[in-house]
């Protein structure tokens, strides 16, 4: 994240040995001028590395981001940064009228990055679903949703519910929530490591459904359009949830405005535009 800082020299103030007094006079004035000279500059500086005056007078807000998460944040064959939270974030920079400097930073690093402000703000499909992230961060308005849901060979007609599965073989992740999920509703659990390999045991029979995030499921079907598989139930609205642009605590006027240029987008329907890009349909409604 780029910071923007004015440094001040000094003026050297040079006595003669003598120490006579039109000496003395002269350098208190150049102390006196140099003090009154710096007090605008040092406001200036001050106004620079204030988020919410950078964001209302067309400054440069820098975000954190993964870089390595396609379809949310990656490079395209050109070596572009893009993806759907970066091309919002774009698209909320430029309805504010800012210039957006994204900071590529592994996911684990991430959040202490934005603790010590080497960013602004954090744009990787965050939640804030914990109680400890919800002290330090506030999130703003969601730009897209996503939740549970059920994925089978198109042929398959007998998964009505969520209650269909019992007594089904289901492929997941074991320490996944999706794990339980499928257990809760009664169905045996095939161990895999990730969605991949997941999918391949339901593709091949060896497997009869298996449970995980609509958005990544979305993102493996529009790049697969030949697996023979598809989305057969999803999560109610209430079991959704949303991620959005993260800031830290005290950030309550940037996030409003942020949040209103999100709302905005979604309303003129550059958000259903992006979202379509990027997983064949809009998922930035809940």
């Amino acid at each position: 994240m780029k910071a923007y800082y004015l440094l001040l020299a000094g003026t050297a103030l040079t006595l003669s040995a003598c120490g006579n007094s039109n000496n003395a006079s002269n350098s208190t004035a150049s102390a006196t001028a140099s003090t009154t000279a710096s007090a605008p500059a040092n406001a200036a500086a001050s106004d620079q590395t204030d988020l919410y005056k950078r964001l209302t007078s067309g400054g440069t807000i820098t975000v954190g981001t993964e870089g390595t998460y396609p379809p949310f944040t990656y490079h395209d064959e050109s070596g572009k940064l893009t993806g759907y939270d970066v091309e919002v974030t774009r698209a909320v920079a430029a309805k504010l009228g800012v210039q957006v400097d994204f900071k590529e930073t592994q996911w684990d690093a991430m959040l202490a990055g934005l603790d010590a402000k080497r960013f602004d703000a954090v744009a990787n499909q965050v939640s804030l679903t914990t109680p400890e992230r919800q002290a330090k961060y506030d999130k703003s308005f969601a730009y897209s949703w996503s939740g549970p849901v059920l994925v089978a060979p198109v042929k398959v007609t007998d998964l009505a519910n969520w209650e269909s599965i019992k007594g089904k073989k289901s492929a997941q992740s074991l320490s996944s929530n999706y794990a339980e999920m499928a257990t809760k509703y009664g169905a045996e659990i095939i161990g895999v490591e990730g969605l991949a390999q997941a999918v391949e045991l339901v593709r091949t029979g060896r497997a009869d459904v298996t449970l995980n995030d609509h958005l990544a499921v979305l993102d493996y079907l529009k790049k697969n359009q030949n697996s023979g598989l598809e989305i057969k139930l999803t999560a109610p609205a209430t079991e959704k949830t949303g991620s959005g642009i993260i800031f830290r605590k005290g950030e309550d006027a940037t996030n409003a405005k942020v949040s209103e240029a999100i709302e905005a987008l979604q309303k003129d329907g550059t958000l259903a535009k992006l979202s379509n890009q990027f997983f064949g349909q809009d998922i930035s409604k809940q």
